[in-house]
């Protein structure tokens, strides 16, 4: 039975520093960088094709202002990212500030209608990605912090794939423990 849903942002808060700073010019040091490429939970979004080496390639080459020189796709969507992240940093608070204050408790009962898992607690973890939308494995929901989208207009607006955020997670937390 789940007992409760805990949103992860440990990779987004250390992002949302080395967005700033870079914004500003400031050099973010090779130890900071590869820490975030060593986070467990960056860990869960690589493949043969994005790595913690591409992850520190890309981040490195924002921070020292140098041109990326790859061809793998995923590396260069990877930094066409974080380029938008610190292009408006006020867009990115805004991403920001909704996922930081995400409660996911009301669908707790929900789940557990449905549940065929042995899972007590579910992660929804949110990580700066390339393509992906989200991911799931085993009780982590990875979803693609890229995607969260605000309303301009409307701060209470936020939408994944053009769904609300919450019913975007209670659908894929729905899929996790079927």
């Amino acid at each position: 039975m789940i007992k409760r849903i805990k949103v992860k942002l440990d990779v987004i808060e250390n992002m949302l520093y080395f967005w700033q700073a870079t914004s500003e010019k400031e050099k973010v040091g090779e130890a900071y960088i590869n820490d975030i490429s060593q986070y467990d939970d960056m860990k869960l979004v690589y493949d043969s094709e994005f790595t913690d080496e591409e992850v520190r390639t890309v981040l490195s080459a924002i921070s020292n202002v140098e041109l990326l020189n790859t061809t793998n796709k995923k590396s260069r969507k990877f930094w066409n990212n974080n380029m938008w992240m610190m292009e408006d940093l006020e867009y990115t608070n805004m991403m920001v500030s909704p996922v930081k204050v995400l409660n996911l408790d009301s669908i707790v009962d929900e789940l557990n209608e449905n549940n065929n898992s042995d899972y007590e607690e579910l992660e929804v973890v949110f990580v700066p990605w390339n393509h992906e939308v989200y991911k799931i494995e085993d009780d982590k929901l990875i979803v693609n912090f890229f995607r969260v989208k605000p309303d301009l207009f409307d701060e209470s607006k936020v939408t994944i794939e053009d769904m609300d955020i919450k019913d975007f997670m209670k659908e894929k937390l729905i899929e996790m423990v079927k």
